[in-house]
């Protein structure tokens, strides 16, 4: 804090300032408000304006009035909205190309087995994972802002949508389903996850509409991290039924976690031995093919597509074993070739859907904008967060026309396709066309495919969530609060669910920074010797006081919050008990002598904002200054709001110095 010598030589009207000054300091001269007229001039007086004529005055700022709310034209509002408008003329073909159309087929294989499993996650046939892996991917290609993002299926929002369809759409009790009757369960299930895709993606059209872009800031990294987390532990034990063979149905609610082990538990003496052994075969191959991908990430040209490896071998070996006959194996079955027809989903639905949407609609926001961020920031480019959030919502409501599940960026596949060299949206559109193939084509290969093994992806898939617990320790280190954060969310999502879990996260995050504006420390604050700048008392024995002058500077907003700890921090430093007045408290050595505090500058520039309670706050504290004889000063407060609410109680601003006049005390 500089100038504030000035501020203290600066008295109100009919005062005298008689502070000495301490030996060795040198002082600026003070510049007075007569003084900054005379060097700057008034700015409140513009002759040009009130020479001109009224007329004309109100012609011009009705001008700049339309000017300011006629909207941007056509052109600017396209390339807006369409990004690769602005970077398609850009793109660097010969350099590019090449590690677009290699990441993005690596992508694309990844994305034809991960989205059939995701899909049975979801309680919904495979090949609509393969139309979520299409039309999204799409569609952000043309709308995304993130180079290196890839969207598609996602194993959190294949959880919480399968946990709503269960609820939303039981299987009955008797089981034993006709074909004609599952076929009609599996379209009333599709139908609802149609139409949470399309309820997620109103809800972000509607926040973007409205440019609430900034709510992904209340999603803090320790909360997305541990949702993540806690959701990947609940896809591995939602997937014990099927590695082990197991027809359980899905728990659903609050504990369901510890609901679905207790019934595994209970039912292991009946599982496939057949199916285990799938289920072993296949983790044997997909555990150590993920950790040689990310060991020698550096030294494979493209990482390897051990997914796919694993699809085809389990393929070829239950058709020539004939494992769904002999060992009633569950298998993929037949993959219907071609596009769905569009359907608009039943929005009579979306009232009971809505409150599922919604926590859907943030965790896809949160994840993707992280996501894009941290990769705009490692390759220097910048991404448009509002745009991100009509992507999103643009994203899942058509492709929700055309019977997909809620989508959003992904792990595991945008740090795929950073490693095969992906550079641009590019890379999406070569992705589609590996989907797009097997949906036209080559669907048929995947008839015999066991569903143990598409269970064994999903777990698979989990490594990067499992592993961000490997964090825990540093983090502890850097923030207690972050991991107090991390570790309630973690615990929440695990115990409860994924949404309750993220509300709890949210809501206790909150809390922390709410506690943490009560716990600041008012400091008072001396002269370095030589200089103009201020410095903490109690950090040095060397720094200067003015006899009779204190130094406070309050680093935290005043609020209806705060105000209470304001009183009591500032009576504290001087003395201003409830039993009359008491010897000031002071920072610096033991030994110093408190002398009389006549003049208190109070250093508001941490004070980011302040309400009419704090303001009120204020105008009491000085009343009370004024009956021990101490004269309060307030410097740097700089907010527009700060200072309305200070006009609005009555205080008047001076050579930059706020002050309390006598008729507000």
């Amino acid at each position: 804090m500089s100038g504030l010598p000035g501020a203290s030589t600066c008295p109100g009207p009919g005062e005298a300032s008689d502070l000495k000054s301490p030996l060795g300091a040198k002082f600026r001269e003070p510049l007075t408000e007569a003084r900054f007229q005379q060097l700057f001039g008034d700015a409140e007086q513009e002759p040009e304006l009130l020479a001109e004529p009224r007329w004309s005055r109100l012609r011009r700022l009705w001008k700049r009035r339309a000017r300011a709310c006629s909207g941007p034209g056509p052109w600017p509002l396209l390339r807006a909205r369409l990004p690769p408008l602005r970077w398609l003329p850009h793109y660097r073909w010969r350099a590019w190309l090449l590690g677009d159309a290699v990441a993005g087929v690596t992508v694309g294989i990844v994305h034809v087995p991960q989205g059939m499993a995701f899909a049975l996650l979801t309680s919904v046939p495979p090949v609509f994972g393969l139309y979520t892996s299409f039309f999204p991917v799409l569609i952000y290609t043309l709308l995304g802002t993130g180079r290196h993002l890839s969207t598609g299926t996602f194993a959190v929002l294949s959880l919480m949508t399968g946990s709503a369809v269960e609820r939303l759409v039981p299987e009955p009790l008797e089981g034993n389903l006709s074909g004609i009757e599952r076929e009609q369960l599996d379209a009333q299930r599709v139908g609802a996850a149609a139409a949470m895709a399309f309820g997620s993606g109103a809800l972000m059209l509607g926040m973007f509409a409205l440019q609430l872009g900034v709510l992904a800031t209340f999603l803090s990294e320790p909360v997305v991290k541990a949702l993540t987390s806690g959701a990947a532990l609940h896809v591995l034990v939602s997937q014990l039924p099927s590695l082990l063979g197991l027809p359980l149905p899905r728990q659903i609610g609050c504990f369901a976690l510890f609901k679905t082990l207790a019934a595994v538990l209970t039912a292991l003496p009946r599982s496939s031995p057949a199916e285990l052994t799938v289920s072993a075969l296949s983790l044997a191959l997909l555990v150590p093919v993920k950790e040689l991908n990310v060991r020698f990430r550096d030294r494979l040209p493209t990482p390897i597509p051990g997914e796919i490896v694993m699809v085809l071998l389990a393929s070829v070996l239950c058709f020539t074993s004939s494992l769904d006959t002999r060992y009633n194996i569950q298998i993929v079955g037949l993959l219907p070739g071609g596009f769905p027809r569009p359907l608009l989903p039943n929005l009579a639905e979306l009232p009971r859907i809505l409150a599922d949407s919604l926590p859907m609609a943030l965790v896809t926001f949160a994840v993707s904008a992280s996501l894009a961020s941290i990769y705009a920031d490692k390759y220097s480019y910048t991404i448009d967060s509002n745009q991100e959030l009509f992507a999103h919502g643009v994203s899942n409501l058509i492709s929700s026309l055309f019977s997909c599940f809620p989508n959003s960026a992904t792990l595991a596949t945008t740090s795929l396709l950073v490693d095969a060299g992906g550079n641009t949206q590019v890379a999406g559109l070569f992705s589609c066309m590996v989907v797009l193939s097997v949906l036209l084509w080559l669907g048929p290969f995947f008839y015999y495919l066991p569903k143990a093994v598409l269970a064994c992806i999903n777990i698979s898939s989990m490594r990067q969530m499992f592993f961000q617990m490997r964090e825990l320790p540093q983090l502890w280190r850097i923030s207690r609060v972050d991991f107090a954060v991390w570790m309630v969310t973690w615990v929440a999502v695990v115990t409860l669910s994924v949404d309750l879990g993220l509300a709890v996260g949210v809501v206790f995050s909150m809390v922390t920074v709410v506690c943490r504006t009560q716990r600041v420390q008012c400091l008072a604050l001396g002269l370095a010797e030589g200089t103009e700048l201020y410095r903490p008392l109690r950090e040095s024995h060397k720094l200067l006081q003015v006899p009779g002058l204190c130094i406070l500077s309050y680093p935290t907003p005043l609020y209806f919050g705060t105000r209470g700890q304001f009183r009591r921090i500032l009576e504290w430093h001087l003395g201003l008990g409830e039993g009359g007045k008491e010897a000031p408290k002071t920072d610096g050595p033991p030994d110093a002598v408190a002398e009389p505090v006549r003049v208190v500058v109070l250093d508001c520039s941490g004070v980011t904002f302040a309400d009419a309670a704090g303001a009120r706050e204020v105008v009491q504290l000085a009343s009370r200054c004024r009956d021990a004889g101490i004269h309060l000063l307030l410097a740097q407060c700089n907010g527009a709001h700060w200072s309305k609410d200070l006009h609005s109680v009555g205080l008047t601003r001076s050579c930059g110095v706020w002050r309390v006049p006598k008729a507000c005390v």
